[in-house]
């Protein structure tokens, strides 16, 4: 933990919001290993505009955002700045969050948490309203691709994060941030499932993550200014 900053939990299978300034650092910590957060960003006067993995992926040219990257919004503005991974820098891009359709196709008859409605609860627990639910950047989640020549398929894999790995990001606007402690517990995206292969009852565990807010003197001013880019707007 930084000096003089606040360790929040993230609690297992719910969200969590908070106000993020500009210039100031978010680190998520993957405190068990296994845990995927789901995370998104809003900016702060005009929660419309909200970061954005396929304009991301179009900006940064690439699928798994590294040290350095911008993450931009749907109106191709930076909103987050990546600055330190302390994992193997496995995290995803493409997959949606998890909702109650997805556990309904599952087999899920009753209640299942799910990050769509953390989205919604951890906003709410602030005084918001997303507009939408939009695909997270989702940390530490392990979706493995094939080569092209087998077409590019994609499967769940558990993540290869270690217990206490880290991903400190810096605002490039006001922002709006929240997260989700993912709770599905029926695909390995969150550890194995071995237990299930001899009793289909059985789940993963879900466990809590952390966050802490650092102040723009926890790193030097000139970390990885936002770069110059044909493929995004300057602020």
């Amino acid at each position: 933990m930084a000096v003089g900053s606040v360790v929040v939990t993230i609690p297992a299978r719910q969200g969590k919001a908070l106000h993020l300034k500009k210039g100031q650092f978010i680190r998520v910590i993957n405190i068990h290993g296994s845990q995927v957060v789901d995370t998104w960003a809003f900016k702060e006067d005009d929660l419309n505009e909200l970061m954005s993995m396929e304009h991301t992926r179009s900006a940064i040219l690439c699928l798994l955002p590294k040290v350095g990257d911008v993450l931009v919004t749907n109106k191709r503005r930076p909103i987050l700045t990546l600055v330190e991974d302390t994992s193997p820098g496995v995290h995803d891009t493409c997959m949606s969050a998890c909702d109650i359709y997805r556990y309904r196709g599952l087999g899920v008859e009753g209640h299942h948490d799910s990050c769509t409605d953390n989205l919604f609860q951890g906003m709410k627990d602030i005084g918001l309203v997303p507009p939408e639910c939009p695909a997270p950047f989702n940390l530490w989640m392990n979706v493995p691709m094939t080569s092209a020549q087998d077409g590019g398929k994609l499967h769940f894999a558990p993540p290869v994060s270690k217990a206490g790995d880290y991903v400190t990001m810096r605002a490039e606007m006001d922002c709006v941030m929240c997260f989700s402690a993912c709770p599905q517990d029926m695909l390995p995206i969150n550890g194995t499932l071995a237990k299930a292969l001899l009793d289909p009852s059985e789940r993963a565990t879900i466990y809590d993550a952390h966050y802490e807010v650092l102040p723009e003197s926890a790193f030097p001013a000139d970390l990885f200014p936002v770069p110059k880019s044909k493929y995004f707007l300057q602020g």
